[in-house]
C-alpha cells in the first residue's frame, strides 16, 4: 500500500477544526493510540493500538524530509501479545502516545494528533490507488497546506518516534 503524506506542527486546533469544516472533511472521531516502534534494521516498524479500534502491525518505508512524501506500508492484523513477542525479540525502540482527531476530505486522512509529551501536531494521508496516484496525492497535499497556512518551519522531517527519541531527525517542540 502505498499513501504521500505530510506532517506538520499545529499550535492549536481551533483554526484547523475550522478549516476542515470549511473544506467540507468529515469528523470520523476521536482515537486514543499507542504506537510502540521496534529496532529494526529496515524501515520502520510499529504496533499500533487504537482505543476504539484493532491493534495493528504497521511496517513502512519513507524518506525523512520536511516536505510531502511518499510511504510504502503493509498492515497486519496485530495484538498485545504479538507487541510482547516483537519487544522481547527485537527490543523497542521508543512508545509513542497519542490522542488523534480523525477527520475525512475526499481521499485524504486529516489526523488532528495531541501527542504525549511533544505537543500538537496535523498529518495529512492522501490514500492512493486504482483512482488515486502520487501526483493527485501530492496536488491534494499541497491544497491542503495552503488551506492550513502551514509554512516551511513548521513541518516535520521524520515521525513522532524521531522527536521522542531524540533521533535528531527533527526537532523537538511543545506547545
Amino acid at each position: 500500500m502505498r499513501n504521500i503524506e505530510l506532517k506538520a506542527r499545529v499550535g492549536g486546533f481551533d483554526r484547523a477544526v475550522q478549516v476542515c469544516r470549511a473544506l467540507g472533511a468529515v469528523f470520523q472521531s476521536d482515537i486514543r493510540q499507542v504506537d510502540t516502534y521496534f529496532v529494526v534494521a529496515s524501515g520502520r516498524l510499529k504496533l499500533r493500538e487504537n482505543d476504539p479500534g484493532k491493534c495493528e502491525l504497521i511496517h513502512y518505508h519513507r524518506v525523512d524530509e520536511a516536505e510531502s512524501k511518499a510511504s510504502d506500508y503493509k498492515i497486519v492484523q496485530g495484538s498485545p501479545e504479538l507487541r510482547e513477542m516483537l519487544a522481547a525479540a527485537l527490543g523497542v525502540r521508543c512508545a509513542v502516545r497519542k490522542l488523534r482527531g480523525l477527520w475525512l476530505w475526499e481521499n485524504v486522512r486529516i489526523h488532528l494528533d495531541t501527542v504525549e509529551g511533544l505537543g500538537t501536531f496535523i498529518e495529512f494521508e492522501a490514500v492512493l490507488g486504482e483512482r488515486f496516484d502520487d501526483a493527485d496525492g501530492y496536488l491534494k497535499l499541497a491544497k491542503l497546506r495552503e488551506a492550513f497556512g502551514i509554512g516551511d518551519g513548521d513541518l516535520i522531517e521524520g515521525s513522532y518516534v524521531d522527536l521522542m527519541a531524540g533521533d535528531g531527525v527533527a526537532r523537538r517542540w511543545t506547545d
